[in-house]
């Protein structure tokens, strides 16, 4: 079993604006910096991060309006994010990145302005390549904002999971009102459990409102990335919803140097705590310790 309690040091950056980003580091080795995406933090990653220490130096950012880090602050877009992590990656010397969901997003897109990147990889990046889903999606989060403002943090996750399509796959064939009132329960125990320097529940189900900023800032983009010539990994669950696989494929089209693997029986949320990280760790260690580009 992976001992996520292994010691982990503090740091922090302080980015363009003035924000200050606080990382955790762990391991030793080349550097690697691990993007979190929607309602999660640098918790999120402490599993997959413990498991590739000893290959790799580690630095996990919570991202602005979470944990370590300063507020999201006025006009948020991904470009605060970029400048964010260019200060980790101007501190650190790192040249690998790897990107869950929104941070995935952010990871592909700041491969484009921060030369020091040149591996990627990225897990499910929701790239919208469809105006019908960003509909569907605008009308989830008008009842997430609702819920939100309501202080129905349990409704409020339960909505971004149907929203995105990865509810959990026993949890869902149960009705709504049940799952509300098991998500309420599970925040409420989570709220007394956080560790040090965790964020709770409560805190990141609110912030998924500024993941999906990202969603809408980057649709039909996907043609931007024609221009990266890094080496970029593209992982993905067999188990993930069809608008994933899409973005990922059509990304896997675009490329000059991109590697397209599904891992069998894994969902979207496959890197992060109490999921399946070391198949991810696999494939990551893999990529970035031997994987050489064959352009197209």
């Amino acid at each position: 079993m992976t001992d996520t309690n292994s010691v982990y040091t503090i740091h922090i950056v302080t980015s363009h604006d003035g924000t200050k980003i606080g990382y955790r580091q762990i391991g030793s080795g080349p550097g690697l910096v691990l993007v979190h995406g929607s309602m999660a933090s640098s918790q999120s990653f402490m599993t997959l991060a413990t498991i590739l220490s000893d290959d790799f130096t580690v630095y996990i950012p919570d991202r602005r309006g979470r944990g370590l880090s300063g507020p999201f602050g006025d006009n948020y877009c991904i470009q605060k994010e970029i400048e964010d992590l260019d200060a980790i990656f101007k501190k650190t010397g790192a040249h690998y990145i790897f990107g869950l969901s929104s941070g995935a997003l952010i990871a592909i897109k700041a491969s484009l302005h921060l030369p020091s990147i040149n591996k990627i990889a990225l897990y499910e990046p929701p790239i919208s390549l469809d105006h019908s889903n960003i509909k569907k999606h605008d009308r989830f989060m008008q009842r997430f904002e609702e819920e939100i403002v309501n202080g129905d943090m349990g409704a409020a996750f339960v909505t971004v999971l149907e929203g995105l399509e990865i509810m959990p796959s026993p949890l869902k064939y149960f009705p709504r009102f049940l799952l509300i009132r098991l998500f309420n329960r599970t925040i409420k125990e989570d709220a007394k459990t956080v560790k040090e320097n965790d964020v709770s529940l409560i805190e990141l189900i609110p912030t998924h409102h500024f993941d999906y900023q990202l969603i809408i800032e980057t649709k039909d983009s996907i043609d931007d990335f024609k221009d990266i010539s890094s080496q970029v990994l593209l992982l993905g669950g067999s188990n993930s919803p069809h608008f994933l696989k899409d973005s990922l494929n059509r990304l896997n089209n675009v490329l000059v140097c991109g590697k397209r693997i599904e891992l069998r029986g894994l969902g979207h949320e496959a890197p992060i705590e109490h999921n399946q990280p070391e198949q991810v760790a696999l494939e990551l260690r893999k990529f970035l310790m031997t994987h050489k580009c064959k352009q197209k």
